[in-house]
C-alpha cells in the first residue's frame, strides 16, 4: 500500500497532506500554522457530513518527502487512479438564480452563504490558471445563473486570456441572452448551453415558478444568428413534459441546435422518484416511432451525450443517460462550487475546499498537490440511481450544472 493511500485510509476523514488543507465540506476553519512540523503532527483538517472524529496520525519528514514524490510522479495531478485524465472544469460563479426550477432548487429555496464565503473573482481566475497549467482545456461557467453576475463579460475575457485554454462556455437559463450575448461573444465565449424543459409558455412558468419563456426562445434564436450551435438542455420527467419529446425533435428542423434529453437525476430537495424517470430507451422508442430514419451519430471519447439526427433537419438531438447507462468510465469533468469546493464527481458528497487552502496562504505547489490527491480519490463510478436517491448531496443549484 502506498504511503498516501495509507495516510488517507478512510473515506470519511481527511487529514492534512504536505502543508495543504484537505476539507470535505465548507464548514471548517482553516489552520494557518503550516510551517511548524511539530504542530503539523497534531493538527488534522477534516469535516464530513457525519461529524466523524479525526484520525490523528503523526506526519514525519520522511512521509512528507515520499508523499510529495508519489503524487508528483503521476502522469498528471488531474489523472485519477482509474486512468481518467480530466480536461474539463465547470466553475460555478454564484449560488443565486432568477428561476426556481423544480428539479434544481427545493420549493422552499436554499440557504445562501455570505458573500465572504464565496470565491472572489481573483480567486476564480487564480484557480482557473492552476487547473489549466495542469491540463484543463475547457472551462464551462455555471451557477446558479452565471449571467446575473455583473462582471460575467469580464470573467469570460480574462479566462480567454489564459494560454492553453481552448474553450470557454457557459450554461444559462437564457433569460439574459438578448441583453448580454453579443458582449459575451466579443469577450470570446466559445459555446453555449441553454436550459429549456418545455416549449409551452404556461408549462415553463409551472416548471420554473417564473415567467420568461419568450425571452429564452429569443435568446436561442439570437445565438443561432450569431453563429453558435447552442445545446438545449431538457430534463425529461414522466407525466410532466414527456408529451413534448417529439416537439423538441421538431424544434431542430429549422434551428441548428442540439437538443439534449437529460434523464431526471436525484439531488437533495428535488423529490426525485423512479416513477418520474423517463429513460433513454423509452424516449428513443417514442422518437423512432415517428422518425424511423433517425440516425445515430459518432460520439467523441468523453461525450456525455449519445447523438442522433433526423436526416435533413438542421439540428440534432442527444441523450444524457446518467441514470440508466452511466458514462463514468470516460468522465473527464471536475466541478468547482461557488464557495470554492472541488467536487470530483457530480453525484459524490465528498468535497475539498480550495478556498480555505488559498486563504490559509497555501503555496501554489501544495495547492496542486491537494487537487491531485482529491482527483486520485475519485471513484470508478457513481453509486447508482437508487442509492443516489438516498444519499445526501447538494441541491443542483449549489453544485453548478
Amino acid at each position: 500500500m502506498s504511503l498516501v493511500k495509507s495516510f488517507l485510509k478512510t473515506p470519511d476523514v481527511c487529514n492534512k497532506v504536505i502543508s495543504s488543507l484537505f476539507v470535505m465540506t465548507n464548514n471548517v476553519k482553516a489552520c494557518t500554522n503550516l510551517k511548524n512540523l511539530k504542530h503539523f503532527n497534531s493538527c488534522c483538517f477534516f469535516t464530513t457530513s457525519t461529524n466523524v472524529k479525526p484520525v490523528h496520525q503523526p506526519v514525519s519528514e520522511t512521509f512528507v518527502k515520499a508523499a510529495t514524490s508519489e503524487i508528483t510522479s503521476a502522469a498528471s495531478p488531474l489523472t485519477d487512479k482509474h486512468g481518467r485524465a480530466h480536461t474539463y472544469l465547470r466553475i460555478s460563479l454564484t449560488e443565486r438564480c432568477n428561476l426556481r426550477c423544480k428539479y434544481c432548487m427545493p420549493a422552499g429555496g436554499v440557504p445562501l452563504q455570505n458573500k465572504s464565503n464565496l470565491l472572489t473573482t481573483d480567486e476564480i481566475y487564480y484557480l482557473a490558471r492552476i487547473f489549466v497549467e495542469q491540463g484543463i482545456r475547457k472551462i464551462r461557467l455555471t451557477g446558479g445563473e452565471p449571467t446575473i453576475r455583473t462582471d460575467i463579460v469580464d470573467i469570460i475575457a480574462k479566462l480567454k486570456g489564459i494560454s492553453q485554454l481552448e474553450n470557454v462556455g457557459i450554461t444559462t437559463n437564457g433569460l439574459m441572452l438578448t441583453r448580454l450575448l453579443v458582449s459575451m461573444q466579443r469577450a470570446g465565449l466559445d459555446a453555449l448551453n441553454i436550459s429549456l424543459d418545455t416549449l409551452k409558455p404556461e408549462r415553463f412558468q409551472e416548471i420554473t415558478r417564473r415567467k420568461g419563456w419568450e425571452r429564452v426562445i429569443a435568446g436561442i434564436d439570437l445565438a443561432i444568428q450569431l453563429g453558435y450551435k447552442p445545446k438545449i438542455n431538457c430534463v425529461l420527467m414522466r407525466n410532466f413534459n414527456d408529451d413534448e419529446i417529439c416537439d423538441f425533435v421538431e424544434f431542430t428542423k429549422e434551428r441548428n441546435v442540439d437538443v439534449r434529453f437529460i434523464e431526471y437525476m436525484p439531488f437533495s430537495g428535488n423529490k426525485w422518484q423512479t416513477e418520474k424517470l423517463m429513460s433513454f430507451r423509452d424516449t428513443l422508442k417514442i422518437i423512432n416511432n415517428r422518425w424511423a430514419d433517425l440516425k445515430a451519430l459518432q460520439n467523441g471519447l468523453n461525450d456525455t451525450s449519445k447523438a442522433y439526427k433526423v436526416p435533413h433537419y438542421k439540428g440534432q438531438i442527444g441523450f444524457i443517460t446518467s441514470m440508466t447507462e452511466h458514462f463514468c468510465g470516460t468522465c473527464n469533468r471536475l466541478r468547482l462550487t461557488a464557495d470554492g469546493n472541488l467536487k470530483v464527481c457530480l453525484f459524490g458528497n465528498k468535497e475539498f475546499s480550495l478556498r480555505d487552502a488559498i486563504r490559509a496562504n497555501c503555496s501554489r505547489d501544495d495547492l496542486v498537490t491537494l487537487i491531485g490527491a482529491a482527483v486520485k480519490r475519485k471513484k470508478k463510478q457513481h453509486a447508482g440511481m437508487l442509492n443516489l436517491s438516498q444519499m445526501e448531496n447538494r441541491p443542483m443549484i449549489l453544485i453548478g450544472g
